[in-house]
């Protein structure tokens, strides 16, 4: 059974930086990419960033592109990264990992696995 858990969260004040850390077992990351997702209170999920499984490339959604970066760890594999600098308050919200098909850098599909969440609050 494949699972994500995702750790990093927490709060920032506007900003500021964050990492968070995704780390999947029984997932074939040869077969799938890995996407970040994030859900505001009374907003529908939203696709923030992917990276692709062949060759790396990553796909970021408009208001995060130059604040926002994607990273795999090539050595520890099942490892995805998400380093979030100059935080706003809009970015709050409960940020999911994925397991994917990463279309970098228009988009993804094929969502398969979902991670937990975890909660990132920037205050103002």
């Amino acid at each position: 059974q494949a699972q994500l858990v995702e750790s990093g969260g927490g709060l920032v004040q506007s900003g500021g930086s964050l990492r968070l850390s995704c780390a999947a077992s029984g997932v074939i990351l040869n077969s799938y990419g890995i996407g970040w997702f994030r859900q505001a209170p009374g907003k529908e999920r939203e696709g923030v960033s992917c990276i692709s499984v062949s060759d790396g490339s990553t796909y970021y959604l408009d208001s995060v592109k130059g604040r926002f970066t994607i990273s795999r760890d090539n050595a520890a594999k099942n490892m995805v990264y998400l380093q979030m600098n100059s935080l706003k308050p809009e970015d709050t919200a409960i940020y999911y990992c994925a397991a994917l098909r990463c279309l970098a850098p228009h988009g993804y599909y094929g969502v398969d696995y979902w991670g937990e969440g975890t909660l990132v609050t920037v205050s103002s």
